[in-house]
């Protein structure tokens, strides 16, 4: 795991139940460690008999705590335990979360450290319950888990295993609910984003189609980052197969009409369109209703043009002012930094991001890419080799300094 940039110096309380599933806290607290977090653990006397203290301990690199008279808190901003956790926390996470945990949380209960530090907080609370699939959807513990949803928490849904729902959410997912609430105030909070990923797919029958080397990570790191900065994210893509950021809605795709109409379709009180799908520009003039047969060496295939999305985009910010901004993507194999300018001219488009499609350790497919960012001023800035989420991050910068 690799430093997020919205993690650092930020403090997470941990809240460990009595569940087997306690194993995948001790992973997502080595992983928040690793991205930059403090994590100050809590373990309930059930859960100590999963896992130990010292685990946790050596993970975190912060003391651990399991006993609400404990009077060991020289890392906490108050001497009193309970409340030396609660103050200053950027985010409560219970996670594993039991029926008996529920039960006192919704009572409102403090007979132990955690339920006590729950009732102290004033960060968010998330709670990502774990149990038989019986027992999770048992009346009482519904009408608990409602109770907290009124009262302000918000309920990680289970994971459905072997026979119905009721494990806990792998560590990708709990981390991804952790940056959603981490970013909630970022500097786009209130901000909706549209984002597009992928390549499009046109049909030529009903097996085949062309299409191209675009994966829609690049589209997927940008949408991360817009929710690390508090926007309301939107993401049109060509594909499923990436981890979707929490709290991002997905629509899929498949061809560049269907992105056209989606993207369209979207812009009404748009702070930003990010169009960083690879969109075909060329389709089959006809689509075979049956599969195309091998019968000759050579087979000739008509196509036309598809729709110029951004020009359509374009024409629409001139008569409804929306989407603000907008920002293109171009994969050239010449000429970058010319023909990235004229497309950026004829878009018009506040920044532009080029990448050289000939380089063989970034672009396509992998998880690094080298780009240059052009800006409607006339301002160029070179992105040597790094990961895509940073040049995602780095994307969503420049549109918060010019949505400011």
């Amino acid at each position: 795991m690799s430093k997020i940039a919205l993690f650092s110096g930020k403090r997470v309380i941990l809240g460990v139940c009595g569940s087997i599933a306690a194993y995948k806290a001790a992973d997502l607290t080595s992983k928040l460690t690793q991205a930059g977090a403090l994590v100050d653990v809590i373990l309930t006397s059930a859960a100590q008999r999963f896992i130990s203290p010292l685990s946790f301990q050596a993970l975190s690199g912060r003391p651990v705590y399991t006993d609400m008279w404990q009077a060991e808190a020289r890392a906490l901003p108050s001497h009193i335990t309970h409340i030396g956790l609660a103050e200053g926390a950027d985010l409560m996470l219970v996670a594993p979360a039991t029926a008996h945990s529920l039960a006192k949380l919704a009572a409102g209960l403090a007979d132990d450290l955690l339920s006590l530090t729950a009732l102290a907080i004033s960060c968010p609370l998330r709670i990502a319950p774990a149990m038989d699939s019986g027992m999770i959807d048992h009346p009482a513990v519904q009408a608990n888990l409602e109770l907290l949803r009124r009262r302000g928490a918000h309920v990680i849904e289970p994971a459905s295993g072997r026979v119905g729902r009721g494990r806990l959410p792998e560590t990708p997912e709990l981390i991804g609910q952790v940056r959603r609430v981490l970013g909630l105030d970022g500097e786009l909070a209130g901000h909706k984003l549209l984002v597009t990923a992928g390549g499009t797919r046109e049909a030529l029958d009903p097996v085949r189609f062309i299409t191209n080397r675009s994966s829609g990570k690049q589209g997927y790191a940008i949408a991360q980052a817009a929710v690390d900065a508090g926007a309301e994210v939107t993401l049109i893509a060509t594909t499923d197969q990436l981890p979707l950021p929490a709290g991002a809605s997905l629509e899929l795709v498949e061809s560049a009409e269907e992105m056209k109409r989606a993207v369209l379709a979207h812009l009404a009180d748009c702070s930003a369109l990010i169009m960083a799908a690879a969109v075909a520009d060329y389709q089959p003039r006809a689509i075979s209703p049956q599969k195309i047969k091998k019968s000759d060496q050579s087979l000739t295939l008509p196509l036309a043009r598809t729709a110029d999305i951004l020009l359509e985009v374009k024409q629409k910010r001139a008569e409804t002012g929306y989407p603000m901004l907008v920002v293109g993507f171009a994969a050239e194999s010449e000429n970058l930094v010319e023909n990235a300018s004229g497309k950026l001219q004829s878009k018009g488009l506040d920044l532009l991001v080029a990448n050289d499609i000939t380089a063989d350790d970034a672009g396509f497919a992998v998880d690094s890419n080298r780009v240059v960012v052009l800006d409607m001023d006339g301002g160029l800035r070179a992105i040597d080799r790094t990961s895509k989420a940073n040049i995602g991050a780095y994307i969503i910068e420049r549109l918060g300094g010019l949505l400011a």
